[in-house]
């Protein structure tokens, strides 16, 4: 039944992108709508919890669909409205190297692994896109925004904040994995943030 409905959002985000080409609303051809219509998308998919190195393509690689962790939500719901995070983290990476958190002992960057830590999609995130407040508000975090957090054990979290909203507290929902795969949950002040951004591409 699950696949059913990934193959079910597969083809109605195919069939979305197929409208927006031929000339669809403008306010429907947005990138930020398109980006939160992907992350939602992403929620049909079983995905177990994987961070484990894998050797994949350039540009454009990926881990097996079914295996993933919290940046690869980000990484994929991006690519699919045309932005390949893996190649250009890397080429950032590669023209400032020294910029880049050194936490793992890396002496050049590694196209395979890089894209998929959160600390090196914040830095990318500083330079490349745009940093907001962090802020106690609900209504400072929009559509689209990327939000990072601190879980306990020191792990460094990320998600996108949707234009869903919780019906109780009213706030965004963030579509993000924490372990048991791309989930729609309520919890943007569940655990400390760290980082709030947003990347758009197409300024």
């Amino acid at each position: 039944m699950i696949r059913d409905f990934a193959q079910i959002g597969q083809r109605l985000s195919l069939l979305s992108a197929l409208f927006l080409m031929i000339g669809g609303p403008a306010n429907a051809s947005s990138f930020t709508d398109q980006l939160v219509a992907a992350a939602l998308e992403r929620t049909h998919h079983q995905v177990r919890y994987d961070g484990s190195y894998r050797r994949i393509a350039y540009p454009m690689g990926d881990v097996p669909d079914n295996v993933g962790v919290c940046t690869d939500v980000v990484i994929r719901a991006y690519r699919a409205v045309g932005v390949d995070l893996q190649q250009l983290v890397h080429e950032d990476m590669r023209s400032a190297f020294q910029s880049y958190p050194r936490i793992w002992g890396l002496s050049r960057p590694d196209p395979n692994i890089d894209h998929r830590r959160v600390p090196n999609l914040r830095r990318f995130f500083e330079r490349r896109g745009e940093v907001l407040r962090i802020s106690s508000r609900s209504g400072d975090y929009r559509a689209g925004d990327l939000v990072t957090w601190m879980l306990p054990g020191n792990r460094p979290h990320i998600g996108i904040v949707t234009d869903r909203k919780a019906r109780r507290s009213g706030r965004p929902l963030i579509v993000h994995n924490i372990g048991l795969g791309p989930k729609l949950e309520d919890m943007l002040f569940a655990y400390p943030i760290t980082g709030h951004y947003r990347f758009d591409r197409t300024n």
